[in-house]
């Protein structure tokens, strides 16, 4: 059981003493300079103390959502993909759509995120989400993970 002296000590001042001793000693690197936040941003435990918050102009608050939008119109519109894609050239070509899915999702999923504007990102997440689902639904039966046997190339 520790004597009463070490559950008194000052483990902050003893360690304080130790760094003080570390950086004296020759051949011992300089104590690092305080990191700054990229980006222009307060440290996380100062949000915005001095500083005014960043105020996003019109056009970057459109762009974003504009990105946001077109995914979600691509996303919806391959749930009405009007021919079939079971195979062959024809789902080459759907598999094209459903890239296209995922890079807007990952294009205005950055945006927003550069932006912080949390509902474009919830939208970004839940349309790269919804391409995972599509390019799953046609890849794994044909790599033999799923039920029912597909092929990529028609007989």
């Amino acid at each position: 059981m520790p004597g009463k002296d070490e559950r008194d000590r000052d483990w902050d001042k003893e360690l304080a003493e130790v760094d003080r001793l570390l950086n004296n000693m020759p051949g011992h690197p300089p104590a690092p300079a305080p990191i700054k936040p990229a980006g222009g941003y307060p440290p996380p435990g100062q949000a915005h103390a001095g500083h005014a918050p960043r105020v996003l102009s019109t056009r970057e608050w459109a762009g974003t959502w504009i990105r946001v939008g077109l995914g979600l119109l691509i996303g919806i519109g391959m749930t009405q993909w009007p021919y079939t894609h079971g195979c062959g050239f024809k789902l080459w070509f759907y598999l094209v759509g459903v890239a296209a899915v995922l890079t807007a999702g990952v294009w205005s999923s950055i945006s927003s995120w550069r932006r912080h504007l949390a509902w474009a990102h919830i939208f970004s997440q839940g349309l790269i989400i919804w391409g995972l689902v599509l390019a799953a639904r046609e890849v794994l039966p044909r790599v033999g993970y799923a039920l029912h046997a597909a092929t990529w190339l028609c007989p």
